[in-house]
């Protein structure tokens, strides 16, 4: 009995010992990767958990390509009744391009996802309308756009991945109007998805994304000519760049010296991609896709009545460069380039 009490601390502190090395191993980081993305010395290191790399890498996998279409015969304006974008491609491929699409976008659906499988011509259907815009945005994207693309390009599968809905697109989100007696405009202070469940403004999009406020946080002027640049543009920005980070599955230090984050000569080249980035997803919102409100149903749009929009992780989905880099565009250069 007193030898049993005796022992009894030192069993105590044994089984403390295990629960805290329990606790430990439980807690332990993941293996990591990192990668000096800056200038030596400054800490401008890219850190990767190698196992949520992985699961990214899997979602990024490239479907099959088509076989190759012969590129004479009938064009497909003459084969086909009612073709507005795709006119001037072979009819060999024209049906490779659509059967590429039906697989990029409706593998489930098929061709009545966008079709009047009774008529094809038919152009009743919202969504062969929506389409044939979307192809005209891509041709628009490859052309115009190769400051932020380069010869990389997008096709349809970059952003739906066999979704007839891309997964990551936004609608204006102005969150609670009022709480209580206090007006909360910017919707804070409600954690969202799209901002990493931050409790910075929920939408940034609406005035960066579609709108072409300035992105701002420090003035670099005097305190009386500040206006414009209050500590709520400088919420915004954060969340605009939280949603970033996240998107491209980046640290802040991909594109900032953080020692001077504004300083641009102490960036790195990606920050230049990623302000023709922010450039190019304006002007796909502004003029292709926000134009778009008046074609969709009422169950399509968002609660302020938008057209769904496009953002950085609606191609990127977690990857600092789309589909990890991989040139998908380059086996459909013909069928999706705009005629000359």
């Amino acid at each position: 009995m007193i030898a049993s009490f005796k022992n009894a601390p030192r069993k105590g502190l044994m089984l403390a010992a295990l629960m805290v090395a329990g606790l430990v191993a439980g807690c332990e980081a993941p293996p990591q990767k990192t990668s000096q993305n800056g200038y030596r010395g400054t800490g401008m290191v890219q850190i990767t958990n190698a196992a949520k790399l992985e699961a990214k890498l899997d979602a990024n996998k490239l479907p099959e390509v088509q076989p190759p279409a012969d590129a004479t015969g009938d064009k497909a304006s003459k084969a086909y009744q009612n073709v507005k974008v795709l006119g001037h491609l072979s009819e060999g491929q024209f049906l490779r391009v659509m059967t590429a699409i039906t697989e990029w976008v409706a593998p489930e659906q098929g061709c009545g996802y966008c079709h009047n499988l009774e008529n094809l011509a038919d152009d009743s259907m919202y969504t062969k309308v929506v389409a044939r815009r979307m192809l005209q945005m891509t041709q628009h994207i490859n052309e115009d756009w190769k400051t932020h693309v380069a010869s990389t390009g997008v096709t349809c599968y970059t952003c739906h991945r066999g979704n007839p809905v891309p997964q990551n697109i936004w609608f204006a989100d102005p969150g609670h109007v009022a709480r209580g007696s206090a007006a909360d405009p910017q919707g804070q202070n409600e954690p969202a998805d799209l901002i990493a469940r931050s409790s910075l403004p929920r939408d940034p999009f609406s005035i960066y994304l579609l709108g072409a406020q300035d992105i701002r946080v420090a003035s670099t002027t005097t305190l009386s000519e500040t206006v414009g640049r209050p500590i709520q543009a400088a919420e915004k920005t954060y969340a605009l760049m939280t949603h970033m980070s996240e998107g491209l599955g980046v640290n802040c230090t991909f594109c900032h010296n953080s020692r001077s984050f504004g300083n641009w000569e102490e960036s790195t080249p990606q920050r230049v991609t990623a302000w023709h980035g922010i450039r190019m997803a304006r002007d796909l919102n502004k003029d292709y896709l926000d134009p778009l409100k008046a074609t969709y149903p009422a169950n399509r749009l968002g609660p302020e009545g938008d057209a769904p929009k496009a953002n950085c992780a609606t191609c990127h989905q977690g990857l600092n460069k789309p589909l990890n880099g991989a040139a998908m565009l380059k086996d459909y250069a013909a069928e999706l380039a705009r005629p000359k």
